[in-house]
């Protein structure tokens, strides 16, 4: 992580000139006001990423003496064959065009992207999908009960 604060870093650190170069050739507020609350959001990681990186152990990326293995392992949870990013997608779309053509759009967008984030959100709690290890006899075994015997939207 002190790689990763060195370079937000150095990223404050060179926003500062730029910031008062930028203001003294354009006398733009409004520029100006971005470039600085870009030095305080750059610092505000540095320090969260130094801070950090001092209360925990070296991770592998960040000795020099680290082989390749130690970095290895499970990298997350990634769900496959999921619809709802496409209909969360459809649903901001709908609620960005309602800003240009009129208040139905952005009731029905809003609509759409409460259902659509709430199905994104507990689409692994319901059906097949909420027990991910667990086929539908072991299922039975177990004595769970199915609450839908589709296992994707759209199967």
């Amino acid at each position: 992580m002190k790689v990763e604060g060195y370079l937000f870093g150095f990223l404050a650190a060179f926003l500062v000139p730029t910031t008062i170069i930028y203001w003294l050739l354009s006398k733009d507020p409004t520029g100006t006001a971005c470039l600085v609350m870009s030095i305080g959001l750059a610092f505000l990681v540095a320090f969260y990423l130094l801070f950090t990186a001092r209360r925990m152990d070296a991770r592998p990326e960040d000795r020099p003496d680290a082989e390749i293995s130690e970095g290895s392992g499970e990298v997350g949870f990634f769900p496959p064959y999921s619809w709802w990013p496409i209909a969360l997608a459809a649903s901001f779309t709908t609620l960005m065009l309602g800003l240009i053509y009129g208040p139905f759009l952005i009731m029905l967008g809003t609509g759409m992207l409460v259902v659509s984030a709430l199905g994104f959100l507990f689409e692994y709690y319901v059906g097949l999908n909420r027990t991910q290890g667990h086929t539908v006899g072991a299922l039975s075994a177990m004595g769970e009960q199915l609450t839908s015997t589709r296992k994707f939207l759209g199967e």
